[in-house]
């Protein structure tokens, strides 16, 4: 019979395959078995701790990554793990700390000193951002004259006037699978008028689904453009009798960010009452800096763009409740039993204009559920974490039946926790072309039934995700 360290090298192998067929869930559990079996190996924690960073578990990461350094102070991984971890949850500083271990430890590592002075960059970039900080910028339409941009005659796309077309909307959606881009004159047109419809929405917009009308929840799509495609083959476009809501995470590490972006916009523009959008927790600045949303509207169009989409995003609301029935916001309910959809309703949105490190709008864009009951840290670094009986008490106390969410990646492209009453949805199948998981969607009838669709990825032209980030740092 095998020992029990033999046993725990033999499911830290078995992780190991796990974690080469991208399943990252599988590979976790298999090195949590190993660990459990043989607690003082350091590389069993640092392999889950990778697993974790592929799942976006970066708090997770960190406490593994810690104990491996705790077993072993000169684990070079283990640093760098936890280094990678800290940049990703935007905590250059601590970041830098671990890096400067890495190359301490191992002198040659070109990839530690690639990211060390890549982070002491930003750190640079934030001690010169709060030493200059001046108030609130003007915006980014300020001195904007759309009326005096000029289209050239060579442009050879549908042209836009003073109000969004079906038909813009159906060459534009063939122009950017094609590898094309719509003129930089029409893209501050769609940005500006949605910022002015959404800016004027609720925080928590409160809607009902009418008899004749299909309606759809997606959770994230980031910026994978070809699987918003597939969605919307497999299960129609919007459309006078088809509303849609996504709920957040429209943006970064896939690189077809600003097209999701506009043709999202774009229909919001030209049915405003059979659009909608929730803001995600990718929806802000310090998260585009990093993840390649900013770098991309650079790249594809220009800064003014960035910082345009930047103010829009601001303005986007924060939560949908559907027939006082379904609360959809992007992460999650509050470190607070007393939250109530009357707090969020009261909620300005528009004197926060980014989450920041607490309070309800942080919590709303970033929290996770738990399968434990209260409430714990979080296992991504930032937010916390909620249980069932958390998720219970806040539906009975607002006669919900369930939160819709998303924010995470579920294999199966959704999964229905605390007894079917905290639903997570995500719509990127194929996650960062490197996890195999399912994109699904969620049909509601007029009769608040739910039924849910999963699909799969497809192919797309050969750009990386995280193509136009300005650094390596947010690279899983």
């Amino acid at each position: 019979m095998a020992s029990p360290v033999e046993q725990a090298s033999a499911f830290k192998n078995d992780g190991n395959r796990a974690f080469s067929g991208h399943d990252w869930p599988k590979a976790i559990e298999l090195y949590t078995k190993a660990i459990e079996l043989h607690d003082t190996e350091p590389t069993f924690y640092t392999n889950r701790a990778q697993a974790h960073i592929k799942s976006e578990a970066f708090g997770y990461a960190i406490a593994d990554a810690t104990k491996a350094i705790e077993l072993n102070p000169n684990f070079v991984k283990a640093y760098f793990r936890r280094a990678v971890s800290h940049a990703a949850i935007l905590k250059p500083k601590d970041a830098v700390k671990d890096f400067k271990k890495c190359v301490e430890l191992d002198p040659n590592n070109k990839d530690a000193r690639l990211k060390l002075a890549e982070c002491q960059k930003i750190v640079r970039q934030l001690n010169f951002y709060a030493a200059i900080d001046v108030g609130e910028e003007p915006s980014a339409a300020e001195g904007l004259d759309i009326d005096a941009i000029a289209i050239e005659p060579e442009y050879d796309g549908v042209p836009l006037g003073n109000e969004m077309t079906q038909e813009f909307i159906d060459d534009m959606i063939e122009r950017f699978r094609d590898g094309k881009k719509i003129h930089k004159k029409y893209v501050y047109q769609i940005i500006l008028a949605v910022k002015n419809i959404v800016y004027d929405e609720p925080t928590m917009v409160e809607l009902t689904i009418p008899d004749d009308v299909k309606f759809t929840v997606c959770g994230d799509t980031h910026g994978q453009y070809f699987d918003l495609l597939e969605l919307f083959r497999l299960n129609g476009r919007p459309s006078e009798k088809h509303y849609y809501l996504f709920n957040g995470d429209f943006v970064d590490r896939g690189s077809w960010s600003t097209e999701i972006a506009l043709l999202l916009y774009a229909y919001k523009w030209l049915r405003p009452h059979g659009m909608y959008l929730n803001r995600g927790n990718h929806e802000t600045d310090d998260m585009n800096k990093v993840y390649g949303f900013e770098g991309e509207c650079r790249a594809k169009y220009n800064e003014r763009v960035y910082k345009l989409f930047s103010e829009s995003f601001s303005a986007l609301p924060l939560a949908t409740l559907i027939g006082s029935k379904y609360l959809v916001l992007h992460g999650g309910l509050f470190s607070d039993d007393n939250v109530t959809l009357d707090d969020i309703r009261k909620l300005n949105r528009h004197s926060q204009k980014q989450p920041g490190q607490s309070g309800l709008m942080m919590e709303m864009l970033w929290t996770d559920p738990q399968a434990a009951p209260g409430r714990g840290p979080s296992k991504r670094g930032v937010g916390m974490q909620f249980g069932p009986d958390v998720t219970k008490t806040f539906c009975d106390k607002n006669g919900l039946d369930a939160i819709i969410r998303s924010h995470e990646v579920r294999m199966e492209g959704y999964e229905e926790e605390h007894d079917g009453k905290c639903i997570t949805v995500f719509s990127a199948p194929k996650y960062c072309d490197q996890t195999e998981n399912k994109g699904a969607y969620i049909n509601i009838n007029p009769e608040y039934k739910l039924s849910f669709h999963q699909f799969d990825a497809v192919k797309h032209p050969p750009i990386k995700p995280m193509a136009y980030a300005s650094n390596s740092l947010g690279m899983m």
